[in-house]
């Protein structure tokens, strides 16, 4: 049948702490993306990567500040947090932006500092407070039909938009 056109990057990228698997909408419907983080020694701060857009690179810093302030509570060391940390998403082609991120990269932080691997098989959409609250985003609908052709099997929403599922066919919903 010639050469493969798509590639399956799940299971590769779900054994890593410190990758999230993030829900887009982009012009062409929704898309999954992946959201990389690192940490390296140096003056603490924040790197981003990926053509972002203004919106989106704000979420990965309230996502680092809400890492760093509940430290704590998400069971991570807190000299660990003042470091330098990298967050990166790839396809550093395609422009991104928008909020709705900020529950993958704050997932993506804290699965790195404590070293435990987010699971492959879960996608998530979100933005994120300084306080931890998790708001509502756009596009429900679009992204849960993505998770649904990348192979994931469980999508983590945000509370408010669990009436938006009405919109998706009930066997995607299972």
């Amino acid at each position: 049948l010639g050469r493969p056109k798509f590639f399956s990057e799940l299971a590769e990228r779900g054994s890593t702490p410190g990758v999230a698997t993030g829900l887009a909408v982009t012009g062409t419907g929704g898309d999954v993306l992946f959201i990389e983080a690192t940490a390296m020694d140096g003056d603490p701060g924040l790197t981003l990567t990926g053509q972002l857009g203004d919106v989106m690179k704000e979420s990965a810093q309230i996502a680092l500040s809400y890492v760093q302030g509940h430290a704590d509570v998400l069971g991570v060391d807190p000299t660990g947090v003042r470091r330098r940390f990298h967050v990166h998403v790839p396809a550093g082609a395609i422009p991104k932006d928008g909020p709705s991120a900020g529950v993958t990269m704050t997932t993506a932080l804290a699965s790195l500092l404590t070293g435990r691997p987010v699971r492959s098989e879960v996608g998530m959409t979100g933005e994120v407070t300084l306080q931890g609250r998790v708001l509502p985003i756009g596009g429900v609908k679009q992204k849960v039909l993505a998770a649904q052709r990348a192979g994931l099997t469980t999508v983590i929403l945000p509370a408010r938009n669990g009436p938006d599922l009405d919109d998706v066919p009930a066997t995607v919903r299972e």
